[in-house]
This record gives C-alpha cells, sequence and structure tokens, in this order.
C-alpha cells in the first residue's frame, strides 16, 4: 500500500453522499467524487486517521487493495490465493470477512465470503504452515469483499465496528435514530453551533448530542476506544495521537443552548445516561414537557425532530401530525422546524407546505425530510420586513 497515496471509498446512508463529500474536502481529501451511498477520495495516511476519527457522516471507510474479474468460483478461488496476503495482516492475527454481492454468477454472499476465507487460511497453511483464526466479532483485520456482478474488489475495512458506533450510547429508547443519520439531518438543516437548538421528542437524546458535537466541533469518535487500522502492520501510533490532539484542540465554546423534550419518563433517564456518557450534561438540558403544551423559549432557535411513526413507535393518537402543526404555528412563530418521518400520508395533517423535502433512510424504511418555515403573518409579510 503507497501511504502517501491511498484509494479510499466511504460509506454513509442514501442522501447524505453531499454532505459527506464536503466534509471530506475539509478535512483534506483529494479527487472527491460522489458515488450512491459512497463518496470515493484520495488521501496519505494520516488523512485515513483523520477521517476515520472526524468525518462525521461516514460509516465505513475502506482502502481497495486488489480487484479482478471471475466468471465462477473456481477463478475466484485462484486469483484469491495468489495474493500476498502477508502484506495485509500476520498469520497470529484473526481476520473477519463482510461481503456486499450483486451478481448472477455469485449469488450468496455466505457462499463467497467461505471460499474467500478458504483461500486466505489455505494461502497461509501453505506459505508459513499454519493457519490464521477468523473471529467474526472482534476480528484484528477486517476485510470486505464486493462483487459486481463478475468484478471482484477486496478492501481493507479500516473502522472495524462501523462508525455510527461513537462510543456515548449507554441506553437506547425503542426506536433510536442511528448517529450517523442524526448528524447528516443536522447538517442538512444548517445547524453549524449557532443560536439554539431544540429536540421536542428527544428520546434517548442522540440528536442532541449530535447537536452538542458539531456545535463544539468535537471529533465524531471522540469516545470511540479503537480503530481496525490500530492492527494494519504499517500503522503509526504517533501519527495517530498527533492527528488526535491537533484535532480536539480545535474544540470550541459554545454559548448557545441545546435543549430536549419527551413525556417519557423512562426515555428522558436514557438520555441523560447518554449524555453523561458523552460528557455532555454542561451543554444539553433536558425536561420532561409535552411539546404540544410548549411554547418557544429560545431565540433564535433551529429545531429537529424524529417524532414516532406507526413503522417504528405505535401513534394511538389519530391527531398527532395535525398537533404538531397547530403547535408550530401557534407557539414556535419565526422558527425552522425540520422533522422525518416515513408515514407521509399523515405528515399532510400539519397543515403546513414544508419548503423542502429529502429523501432519506431511517434504516430500511424509506423517510422525508421535511423543512417548515413559520413566520409571524405571512411568508410574504416576513420577506417585505426583510427588505
Amino acid at each position: 500500500m503507497n501511504i502517501e497515496n491511498i484509494q479510499i471509498q466511504i460509506k454513509t446512508f442514501f442522501g447524505l453522499e453531499q454532505i459527506l463529500a464536503e466534509e471530506i474536502k475539509k478535512l483534506g481529501g483529494r479527487n472527491v467524487e460522489v458515488k450512491n451511498r459512497a463518496v470515493n477520495c484520495e488521501g496519505d495516511l494520516g488523512f485515513l486517521y483523520k477521517i476515520n476519527y472526524s468525518a462525521r457522516t461516514a460509516l465505513k471507510i475502506l482502502v481497495p487493495i486488489h480487484e479482478f474479474k471471475a466468471f465462477n468460483q473456481h477463478q475466484f478461488y485462484d486469483k484469491l490465493f495468489k495474493m500476498e496476503w502477508e502484506q495485509f495482516m500476520d498469520v497470529d492475527q484473526s481476520f473477519a470477512i463482510d461481503a456486499t454481492v450483486n451478481s448472477e454468477t455469485f449469488k450468496h454472499s455466505q457462499f463467497v465470503t467461505l471460499k474467500m476465507k478458504d483461500a486466505i487460511v489455505d494461502y497461509f497453511q501453505d506459505k508459513f504452515k499454519r493457519r490464521p483464526n477468523v473471529e467474526t466479532k472482534y476480528p484484528d483485520i477486517k476485510f470486505h469483499l464486493h462483487i459486481d456482478r463478475e468484478l471482484v474488489t477486496i478492501s481493507l475495512d479500516s473502522s472495524g465496528d462501523a462508525l455510527f458506533k461513537r462510543g456515548y450510547r449507554r441506553e437506547q429508547g425503542e426506536a433510536p435514530i442511528n448517529e450517523v443519520l442524526a448528524s447528516g439531518m443536522l447538517q442538512l438543516a444548517g445547524w453549524d453551533g449557532k443560536g439554539n437548538f431544540l429536540d421536542p421528542m428527544c428520546g434517548s437524546g442522540t440528536i442532541l448530542i449530535e447537536a452538542a458535537m458539531i456545535a463544539l466541533d468535537l471529533p465524531a469518535q471522540t469516545f470511540r476506544r479503537g480503530f481496525a487500522f490500530q492492527n494494519w502492520k504499517n500503522y503509526d501510533a504517533d501519527l495517530f495521537k498527533t492527528i488526535r490532539e491537533v484535532r480536539i484542540n480545535r474544540v470550541r465554546e459554545f454559548t448557545g443552548k441545546i435543549v430536549g423534550y419527551d413525556i417519557d419518563g423512562k426515555m428522558l433517564n436514557a438520555a441523560r445516561a447518554n449524555i453523561e456518557a458523552a460528557e455532555m450534561e454542561d451543554v444539553i438540558e433536558v425536561t420532561r414537557q409535552d411539546f404540544f403544551d410548549s411554547k418557544k423559549e429560545l431565540f433564535p432557535l433551529l429545531m429537529v425532530f424524529n417524532p414516532p411513526y406507526d413503522e417504528r413507535i405505535s401513534i394511538n393518537d389519530d391527531d398527532f401530525y395535525k398537533k404538531i402543526g397547530d403547535t408550530f404555528k401557534t407557539h414556535y412563530p419565526n422558527t425552522l422546524a425540520w422533522l422525518i418521518s416515513s408515514d407521509l400520508e399523515a405528515v399532510k395533517k400539519i397543515g403546513l407546505r414544508p419548503s423542502r423535502k429529502i429523501k432519506l433512510f431511517n434504516g430500511k424504511l424509506e423517510t422525508r425530510f421535511l423543512q417548515y418555515e413559520m413566520y409571524e403573518g405571512t411568508k410574504k409579510l416576513h420577506k417585505l420586513e426583510e427588505k
């Protein structure tokens, strides 16, 4: 691997590709290319460490190491067996393989994963008379196998555990939102830590914590214990230490307020546990409060939330979304609010026309991330006042 010019593929969720691309450019990525649910770029070893540590909308960061075509399972095995696997791992290290397969020739990801495992183990047995162990839970080295028709790409997974596992979640609610999705939503909504923030249905606090991390410019993986690249043969511990120190020294002061409401005491306890694990007790305030009985107390205010929708948490109240709209209109003038929902019929009951709609996925659920602009008086009058 050329450590000065590494080809890198960064996985993300559908709809967050452009946000991730902007993050990667700011962090110093070269030749940034937006793909479907991914961003490709180039950088050196230090850059690879930096994006693992800092990129908020990255799910997994892969380094392709070999590409070939295979038209049957024998070719697939033979070409894998001929790779010099000792470049990437020692016989004493354990390994695991993730696979993504889109092929008529290779239909079953489990089968090709097994064939790749056999090729690696047989290679070491043939060359060193010893076999490395497969360890699915906590491997030293993680490989990613991608097959698109006949094209096979083998990558090293530099992250290990998916990067939404930030390390601060102690408790989770009934339907917690993914940390990467939460951060992406905040960035789509324009949250930059200026002003005040409210999540009026905060659940276990993920959106609040991600909002605080952005406001403080705290690296996304501040609380994470380790990365797969720390087990690589070329791992430079001093370089990674320097990158972390430089990045932490950029943390800034936040003078606004970040507030969360929820009516469920159990959820608020979960949120408080997570906020404490993220060391954000001085930054985030959570209160037992019914949003429908609340009034705007923070100026200026950005609101982003993940209300319950029937696929994930059952709603017993037919007027639930109508109440959201009524609360917006009567109690939150001059506010920008965003919410995510998969219930596209129910959101019509809000009674306001969204000024933006962005297609996202919450797990396997197709959703819309909707922006609502509430003005005192009409939008036309508001615009006249601005002139």
